[in-house]
């Protein structure tokens, strides 16, 4: 009788769990649903020129995506909103949403969005007279919509690129191509819903129409567009349509009908711009109809006083005309006197600006060659780091003792925060621009204290100082938050306190101070009992290159940019650093932050950081008996990459430079490309194009300790497939080979 009460028990309780997880599934897909129907009516609030509804759907549309976190919807919503912009001339912002947009697309690999979005940055570009970018956007969209046979979508490619020619030059040549373009779009476009674009697709015929002198086609295109506007409600086609036609009908000679026509553009242009020139005009007829009418009623009474006082304003204006003429005289002296003086004035101004250029033309060289040199020094650093982190895991791979097994994963550690300190030489610069972000990811914070510790035990048995962690149980497991930040900010607290403290201690604590719906607030502090630091220095500590003393910086060593760091990171993270210290008896370090419990049982310090991009993990196994060229310049990488495959069965070859990599990828089948960058002789972004032109399928993997800049369409529009940057996570590496090894598959 108990087991049959427990099982039903069991039964009621497992049916609980599948109605909640339905039941939070369709409310999921409600929200979804009502996301897409107001970006669908933001859309259409775009065309009709109703930008203040738009924003207010845009708006609703984002902060529901951000609460399912719908990656895809944020970007259409940016993507919607750059259109937006776009109508409005507003270039600057329009190219800020697309670009957004784009990032996010290419993260999520959402390939229809992404070749929408090169679409609606083509348009940009081309306002912008940006042609050759504007056409290689849409090469990237039609190379898409060719693959999923998207024939509507490619009629806008083809719409779009006609308009960059037609915008490009206006000579008989360009203007056939142009028009060529637009017909072959009208073909899919004729029957199609997207209304908004069938009148534009008529508008710019009318226009090439009209320059060729084919005014019958020209009015006739015209006319459809105006009649689409009108019907659609589209009011920039209504302002459009009636502009074309009063100049095709000025040209003809129509000037009646032209004025007519023109006179409808401006209502529409008034109309959307909230002009009432209606009420202004019949103001000023009001105004001047009574005027008049008193005009009339003061010429018939006073018609006779006229007259009489003609003779005397005679005499009058002889008198102020010699008054006048003295006046002008005087001015005229006066005029001369002060163009004299604004001459004087203009040449000192132009003799100042003249400075002040050059002094901006110096300080723009100064900040390229530091912009050049961090550039160099960061690419010489991280390659032989390469080496470092890649002999590590081969040696990690070999069967280590545990003792040899903790020492080497201290050093994979270390190497990945010396590679994190190389890149954050450049964020210092990047900081005070904002143009580091914070990631969101998932997290275990006491494993990344815990690794901290690991790493920084060496260095402070050396010193013969102990670590205390005071970790607060209540804190939540996993947290939703930038993990390698928050290793940055405590190794640099944990390293200053070790680098000051000598048979002493160090306390690392960490409490949970609130808990607010589902953000944690936590209070952490670094203290120790070393050297301190004086009452004068404290408040410049934080400065970049600052030290407590020269004494201290001869005795302890250091560059004085740790604390620095420290500060950046929490500014950019809303928090700060505050500091408590007394000469000779320690120092205390303290700041706040805000996670968000996350309820995944995942978190980035299990699972691979990179790769994040493939749904499901492939197997290594893809990679059996698969050919792979590494074009590499330099011995040691070319044998760690080499041992690192070959581990997996993987048959290797090799190319010293990016010649000889041609030579062989015409001569030998390789299943895969691994691509540096920087080689003796040709580059490797040349090397890729010379392939491409022979062999479109293989895959080229950049494979590169260079510098990625933001905007890596250069590596993709030169025909690179992936970019992994050195030196790697072979978690990273793996599962972008066996990805596009499985994808080269399918494809064959």
């Amino acid at each position: 009788m108990k087991n049959l009460l427990f099982a039903l028990l069991c039964l009621f309780y497992f049916s609980d769990i599948v109605a909640f997880q339905q039941e939070r599934k369709i409310d999921t897909s409600e929200v979804n649903l009502k996301i897409r129907n107001l970006l669908t009516d933001a859309e259409i609030s775009v065309n009709v020129l109703d930008f203040e509804k738009a924003l207010t759907e845009l708006n609703s549309a984002l902060a529901l995506s951000k609460e399912v976190n719908n990656q895809k919807y944020i970007a259409l919503s940016s993507s919607i909103l750059s259109e937006l912009f776009y109508i409005r001339h507003d270039l600057k912002r329009a190219s800020t949403e697309i670009l957004r947009a784009i990032a996010i697309q290419r993260d999520i690999d959402d390939k229809s969005g992404l070749a929408y979005s090169y679409i609606t940055y083509s348009k940009i570009l081309s306002l912008q007279n940006d042609a050759a970018q504007a056409y290689k956007y849409l090469n990237l969209a039609e190379r898409y919509y060719k693959q999923t046979e998207d024939n509507e979508s490619l009629s806008l490619v083809k719409l779009n690129r006609g308009i960059v020619k037609l915008r490009e030059n206006s000579n008989s040549a360009s203007l056939q191509e142009a028009l060529e373009e637009l017909k072959e779009a009208e073909e899919y476009l004729r029957d199609s819903n997207n209304k908004y674009e069938v009148a534009r697709l008529h508008y710019f015929q009318s226009r090439i129409y009209t320059t060729q002198k084919k005014y019958d086609l020209a009015q006739a295109e015209a006319e459809k567009s105006f009649e689409l506007g009108k019907k659609f409600g589209f009011g920039s086609m209504i302002m459009s349509s009636n502009h074309i036609l009063s100049q095709i009908n000025e040209e003809r000679g129509n000037y009646k009908a032209s004025l007519v026509y023109l006179k409808q553009s401006n209502e529409a242009r008034d109309s959307i711009f909230n002009l009432n020139k209606e009420a202004l005009a019949q103001d000023a007829n009001t105004k001047y109809g009574v005027d008049a009418m008193k005009a009339n009623v003061t010429d018939l009474t006073f018609k006779n006083a006229e007259q009489e006082r003609s003779l005397k304003v005679n005499k009058l204006t002889t008198i102020l005309s010699v008054a006048l003429i003295t006046i002008l005289s005087l001015l005229t002296l006066s005029l001369y006197k002060n163009n004299n003086l604004r001459a004087r004035a203009n040449d000192l101004l132009q003799k100042k600006n003249d400075e002040l250029t050059i002094a901006k033309e110096n300080a723009e060289k100064a900040s390229l060659a530091k912009a050049q040199f961090l550039s160099t020094i960061t690419h010489e650093l991280r390659t032989p780091l390469y080496a470092v982190t890649g002999l590590t895991h081969l040696l990690l791979e070999e069967s280590p003792t545990e003792n040899q097994k903790e020492h080497l994963n201290s050093l994979k550690f270390s190497g990945e925060y010396l590679l994190s300190l190389i890149n954050n030489i450049l964020d210092l610069n990047k900081l005070e621009a904002k143009k580091v972000e914070v990631l969101e990811t998932s997290f275990n914070l006491e494993k990344r204290i815990s690794d901290v510790l690991i790493a920084l035990k060496n260095s402070a048995d050396n010193k013969n100082t102990k670590f205390h962690l005071e970790f607060d149980k209540e804190i939540p497991k996993k947290l939703k938050g930038d993990p390698l930040k928050i290793s940055q900010i405590l190794i640099n607290l944990i390293g200053n306190s070790i680098k000051f403290t000598e048979n002493g201690d160090i306390w690392i604590r960490v409490n949970k101070t609130k808990q607010q719906d589902q953000f944690a607030y936590l209070h952490f502090e670094i203290e120790d009992n070393g050297e301190g630091i004086s009452k004068e220095k404290q408040s410049s500590i934080f400065d970049n290159f600052t030290q407590g003393s020269t004494q201290i910086n001869r005795k302890f060593g250091g560059t004085g940019l740790g604390l620095s760091i420290v500060k950046n990171l929490l500014n950019l993270m809303n928090s700060d650093v505050h500091l408590r210290s007394e000469l000779g008896k320690g120092s205390s370090f303290t700041f706040d932050l805000k996670f968000e419990a996350f309820e995944s049982p995942f978190a980035t310090d299990n699972l691979p950081q990179s790769g994040a991009q493939f749904s499901v993990p492939l197997s290594n196994d893809i990679m059996h008996n698969k050919r792979i060229l590494i074009v590499e310049d330099n011995k040691i990488n070319q044998m760690i990459t080499r041992k690192i495959l070959e581990k997996h069965k993987v048959i290797c070859d090799v190319a010293d430079n990016g010649t000889i990599a041609i030579d062989k990828v015409k001569s030998n089948p390789f299943d895969l490309i691994l691509m540096d960058i920087h080689m003796p002789g040709i580059s490797g972004i040349e090397a890729t194009i010379e392939i491409r032109k022979f062999d479109t399928q293989i895959p080229i993997v950049a494979l590169t300790a260079v510098t990625l800049d933001e905007n890596l369409d250069e590596f993709y529009l030169n025909g690179f497939t992936d970019i992994i940057p050195k030196p790697y996570k072979t978690e990273e590496f793996f599962s972008k080979i066996n990805y596009h090894l499985s994808s080269s598959n399918v494809q064959v």
